[in-house]
């Protein structure tokens, strides 16, 4: 159930409560003074605080601040024989989610516990769900491929998700460092608690530390009001750091100290907040020289490098290209509201560097159909050029529908006829010189256009002159 503190200076209450509350399956604590009961709390970290107002020399106000200062989650119910309004005011200003009379009904304790139970669980699940809605989700919670080097990820990601160990992911822009640290949440038994990602590059210097640690009411100029930061946020989840390599130095050194003590405490406060969340970072920089050059702790990163994680590059895993495709091609046809059409099984070259061809069937790269050959003779001869005068009218390539042509049309004399005769047989002829002119195969041409034009010819009695103008 739930981590109950009972701390009340007499011991007959503190033994009476911690009956009642283990009746009920809850896990119960006491303490008879506020040290005893801060060291009980930063022991156990305690879900909800039930405490007397007069603790012997000291009062529960104090507890009240201290528990509230550590964590502001933890709920607080007050209880006291001596009630003024004043005192009951007073608590709840500091944040008591309840206060109680002495002699109290049993009844009206027990109810008066798990409303303060229920509301600190709905306060978590509303910040748990306005992190899933508001995240950004780049990409599938699976690892996308089946080459050998994204396999051997597969399998330390299974490896690595049921620890508790801090991972550093390295990569380059763009190989999927966060869908990596997706996978390794989703595989652990953090699943069901909040996954925060940061990108510690693009959020100014100035504001960094606030975002991963929080700030308290006035700390600096604008912070109007307290905010918990990122490492209270994720809870018991998974806190991703991306591009960690990007940080400040002072920052680096609060972080190093958070991860060495679980312990994390807001710009501006005064007391440590503890955490239990993984960290995972992420970077594209080889940390390794940024620690040389003095831009990154060494000590830090060793803290983070405890175990490491590489994603390689596409390029050098060119046989998930197909899959990357066919992923991409399923989301933007399910974005666009478009049926996917089927397309033929194709197989892909990756024999050559830059290589990610489709091919179909057999032929070794994309068929393409050659493009449609204009209907008028004038663009026909522009865009279709004819055989040199080298090939044979019959040799290959040559339209076995277009015969020779005689040497001019009749009723044509001298040179005009020739000339008329030579464009007939594909031929142009200036001063007694042939252009040749490159070989183009007329089997490109369609068989329905072919026909379309020897009927043009025979209508027009064969004279090629009259062609460019129907």
């Amino acid at each position: 159930m739930a981590r109950i503190l009972v701390v009340d200076d007499e011991l007959s209450m503190r033994e009476f409560l911690q009956i009642l509350l283990a009746k009920e399956g809850h896990s119960v604590l006491t303490a008879g003074d506020v040290a005893g009961a801060m060291e009980r709390f930063r022991e156990s970290e305690p879900d909800l605080v039930v405490s007397d107002l007069r603790l012997g020399r000291e009062s529960g106000l104090d507890l009240l601040r201290s528990v509230k200062a550590e964590s502001p989650r933890t709920e607080v119910v007050i209880m006291t024989a001596f009630a003024t309004a004043e005192n009951a005011v007073q608590a709840m200003k500091l944040g008591a989610y309840d206060y109680v009379l002495k002699p109290f009904k049993v009844e009206e304790l027990r109810l008066v516990l798990e409303k303060a139970l229920e509301h600190r669980a709905l306060v978590a699940e509303n910040r748990l769900l306005r992190h899933q809605v508001g995240a950004r989700r780049t990409g599938p919670e699976e690892i996308l491929g089946e080459s050998p080097a994204i396999r051997e990820v597969r399998q330390l990601v299974e490896k690595l998700a049921p620890t508790r160990t801090t991972v550093l992911v390295t990569g380059e822009s763009g190989t999927g460092k966060e869908v990596v640290a997706r996978s390794i949440h989703a595989r652990s038994d953090r699943r069901d608690q909040p996954f925060v990602a940061i990108n510690c590059g693009a959020i100014p210097e100035g504001l960094i530390e606030s975002e991963l640690f929080g700030h308290e009411k006035g700390s600096f100029t604008g912070a109007v009001d307290a905010k918990a930061g990122l490492f209270e946020v994720a809870g018991s989840g998974t806190l991703f750091l991306d591009e960690v390599g990007e940080l400040p130095l002072h920052v680096q050194v609060k972080l190093l100290r958070a991860l060495q003590e679980k312990r994390a405490r807001r710009v501006g406060g005064s007391a440590d907040i503890a955490f239990s969340a993984r960290v995972i970072a992420a970077t594209n920089r080889a940390l390794e020289a940024e620690v040389k050059a003095g831009r990154f702790r060494e000590d830090l990163f060793y803290r983070l490098n405890v175990i490491q994680l590489r994603m390689p590059p596409l390029r050098e895993r060119r046989a998930d290209i197909p899959v990357f495709l066919e992923f991409f091609l399923q989301r933007f046809t399910a974005e666009l509201g478009r049926e996917r059409r089927p397309s033929p099984p194709r197989r892909w070259s990756t024999s050559s560097p830059g290589s990610g061809r489709a091919t179909s069937g057999s032929s070794p790269t994309w068929w393409s159909a050659p493009p449609p050959c204009p209907t008028r003779a004038s663009s026909v001869r522009r865009r279709c050029p004819r055989p040199s005068a080298a090939t044979s009218c019959a040799g290959p390539g040559r339209d076995p529908h277009l015969r020779d042509r005689p040497a001019g049309p009749p009723g044509l004399a001298g040179a005009a006829g020739a000339r008329a005769g030579a464009r007939a047989h594909g031929r142009e002829q200036d001063g007694g010189r042939e252009a040749a002119r490159p070989h183009v195969p007329v089997a490109a041409v369609p068989a329905g256009q072919v026909r379309h034009r020897r009927r043009v010819l025979r209508s027009t009695g064969k004279d090629r002159k009259t062609f460019p103008k129907l």
